[in-house]
């Protein structure tokens, strides 16, 4: 089998056990660490996980020709991912299978107006209902922010979006840019705890709608509205910017763009605030399974991607924050939550979804836990003197401001 020699050079840390599509079992690793076990169906997928590994093994998961044995999807997941990770450049995985992607990123990552619409469709128009499974009651569909490890997933949420808020200097009265506002959340809680204006913009047509039904059940639709628009498109003038998880979407082809876009959108004495998943080991490609089945066009930058089409755009470079472990935690709930509600989600799609979904939030939760990816927060301004000189504001505004809820727990058309 030509894959138990690639494994056999890979797998040091922890112990996988392969049975082939013989029946015979192939025992790989040799130092303390997890423990998986998995089963082979057909040889035709022996050689699709030498050659093409990257797209086949969640192929495989998905279609049930990949069985666990011993462990679930994330324990195996782990144990390959982590020793990806530590392997040397003529073992590891991404040497060998990257350098097409590299090269051909730049169509990948081809994200015009209406392409992007349609990019974002494919994920985010999904059911409600999917959606109301395994997020939190206010529809956070980003990274968490866990004050305390004991915080549950709803309260970690709350402080995100109140850790946002402590970033950008609100006032009521200001107008603020919501960029990729998905369930609106975000926009109604700055809208309450602050008193601004808001304008949120999405391409997803489920997102648009709930967002503005729930600005009118909060009484907020004369100072929040959400527009079903590119941001490219828009041609306003904003005290202050705010985008969270939509960064990822954008392209490295369309960084210049998109950041040339927050200036002219930004008033002179304005604050923008940029949230994203990023990586830590430099300049990459989005894996192809990821790629094909979750995030059309989506790919997760390293902050030497995005720094030099920021300088480019005469933007002041006011705060840079590194969350590491939050993702991953906040991961590890919505997958708990989702496996939950297993049968719920089948019975609106199917089995094979089902594993798509569970390989997807594995996946996701071990690439924080044991490769490279975080979550930074940039701060953006025009002017230097735009924000104080050291962050005790952060702290200032969150003493008066404690935890709220845009709204209340799993209001009129949100299930269980």
């Amino acid at each position: 089998m030509l894959l138990a020699h690639l494994l056999r050079h890979l797998i040091r840390r922890g112990r996988l056990t392969v049975i082939d599509s013989s029946g015979r079992t192939h025992i790989f690793g040799e130092l303390p660490g997890p423990v998986s076990t998995i089963r082979l169906h057909t040889k035709t997928l022996e050689r699709r996980l030498f050659f093409n590994p990257r797209l086949a093994v969640g192929e495989a998961y998905m279609d049930g020709s990949m069985t666990l044995v011993e462990g679930d999807i994330y324990d195996f997941l782990s144990l390959l991912m982590g020793n990806i990770s530590t392997a040397p450049r003529s073992v590891a995985l991404s040497p060998l299978y990257n350098g097409v992607d590299r090269w051909a990123r730049w169509m990948q990552q081809h994200n015009p107006v209406g392409r992007a619409q349609q990019n974002v469709a494919h994920h985010y128009d999904l059911s409600s209902t999917l959606y109301d499974l395994f997020l939190d009651a206010d529809r956070q569909y980003s990274c968490a922010y866990f004050e305390r490890t004991t915080d549950d997933l709803e309260t970690a949420q709350a402080n995100k979006k109140r850790h946002i808020a402590s970033k950008l200097l609100l006032k009521p009265g200001q107008k603020l840019l919501d960029i990729g506002s998905g369930w609106g959340g975000l926009g109604l809680y700055l809208a309450q705890a602050a008193g601004v204006d808001v304008t949120g913009l999405t391409l997803s047509t489920e997102q648009h709608k709930m967002s503005n039904d729930r600005a009118a059940t909060a009484g907020l639709s004369d100072r929040v509205r959400f527009e079903m628009r590119d941001y490219r498109l828009d041609q306003g003038r904003y005290d202050r910017i705010v985008s969270v998880g939509m960064f990822e979407h954008v392209g490295v082809n369309h960084y210049g763009e998109y950041f040339d876009k927050i200036h002219d959108l930004l008033t002179d004495d304005g604050v923008a605030l940029i949230h994203a998943i990023g990586r830590q080991d430099g300049p990459g490609t989005t894996n192809p399974w990821i790629r094909k089945y979750i995030f059309p066009g989506g790919y997760c930058p390293a902050l030497s991607e995005v720094l030099p089409a920021i300088e480019r755009a005469r933007l002041q470079l006011m705060d840079i924050e590194i969350l590491r472990l939050h993702y991953a935690e906040t991961l590890r709930h919505w997958r708990q939550r989702f496996l939950t509600h297993w049968e719920k989600v089948k019975a609106l799609y199917d089995e094979r979804f089902c594993r798509m979904w569970e390989f997807y939030l594995a996946a996701s939760e071990a690439g924080f836990r044991v490769q490279d990816l975080m979550v930074f927060q940039i701060q953006l301004a025009k002017r230097v003197d735009a924000v104080p000189m050291t962050r005790d504001y952060m702290n200032e505004w969150k003493a008066a401001h404690p935890l709220v809820s845009a709204l209340p727990p799993r209001q009129a058309g949100c299930a269980d």
